[in-house]
């Protein structure tokens, strides 16, 4: 708690840095959002092999090009992104991939998505976000004080914006897997800022008297090793996804590992010291169980 406000400074110009950066540079938009095509076929002569396939089309210089395994080894999803001049521009790409591949492969479904439907899933994945927000604060109220929710929620928008800004900065493929992964981080930062909440609650009622930001302290040291062995497994299982997972979901492996540090900063740095400057002690304190007050240390 000495260094709240260190963690305070850091975590401000970090969120500041990141709207400035998506204000002026944007996010690098996928095909989910900036429209395209979609063809959907399958190789002829066995299991698909992805790099070339990968390899062939990206000579074709149609931009941004996704391609991953759908179903079955040999049933391949390709997206390719908008390309200018319209719809005869979307056909002439089109017939650059069936020329491509002939008759290896059986094309099962060829799709072009408008910009008006993308602009429905970015509105749709940021409604989203924001209703995961405002379901979090109703239930930490709830559950806890409103100083809690205040707090859960602050920490979680830090770790949204931040996110966001490492999006825009690496000119990552912001696509609807990465609008998965943020969601995937409100979850993972929520599970691990309740945990800490939980047990300043119960030093908050065994320890009436004790300064709060001592307590605070307290209260991270008891949780903190349930919270770096938690995040370091998951690091783990992530680190082994963003190496072997291949390119289609290498950009959203990125994102979470990024979004676990960030969420497990922010559940010790930034949701716990908050707390005290909502006057915690104020209101909690006064709806304690009534029983005596406890002096000696709270068991690990």
């Amino acid at each position: 708690m000495k260094n709240r406000y260190i963690s305070f400074t850091l975590s401000g110009t970090l969120i500041i840095v990141s709207i400035v950066l998506f204000l002026s540079m944007g996010l690098n938009y996928g095909i989910d959002f900036k429209g395209g095509t979609v063809i959907e076929m399958e190789t002829k002569d066995g299991p698909a092999n992805i790099g070339d396939i990968r390899s062939e089309l990206s000579q074709l210089q149609l931009g941004d090009v996704q391609v991953q395994e759908f179903g079955a080894p040999n049933d391949v999803l390709i997206r390719i992104e908008r390309q200018q001049g319209g719809e005869s521009a979307q056909q002439r790409a089109i017939a650059l991939v069936r020329d491509t591949f002939g008759d290896t492969v059986n094309f099962r479904r060829v799709e072009v998505v408008g910009p008006r439907v993308s602009g429905e899933l970015a509105q749709a994945g940021t409604l989203a976000v924001l209703a995961s927000l405002f379901a979090v604060l109703v239930y930490i109220w709830f559950r806890f004080e409103w100083q809690f929710a205040v707090g859960a929620v602050a920490a979680t928008v830090h770790d949204v914006i931040i996110t966001i800004g490492m999006f825009s900065v690496l000119r990552l493929d912001f696509t609807l897997s990465s609008i998965a992964a943020i969601l995937t981080i409100v979850g993972y930062s929520l599970n691990d800022t309740v945990v800490i909440y939980d047990r300043i609650r119960e030093d908050l009622r065994k320890f009436k008297k004790k300064p709060l930001l001592e307590l605070l302290d307290g209260s991270i040291n008891q949780t903190l090793s349930r919270t770096t062995m938690t995040s370091f497994s998951t690091l783990l299982a992530l680190g082994s996804l963003y190496v072997f997972g291949g390119e289609v979901i290498r950009s959203f492996t990125f994102a979470m590992i990024w979004g676990i540090g960030v969420g497990t900063y922010s559940s010790i740095f930034v949701a716990a010291p908050i707390l005290n400057f909502l006057n915690l002690r104020n209101d909690t304190g006064k709806s304690g169980d009534g029983s005596a007050e406890k002096e000696q240390a709270t068991p690990a």
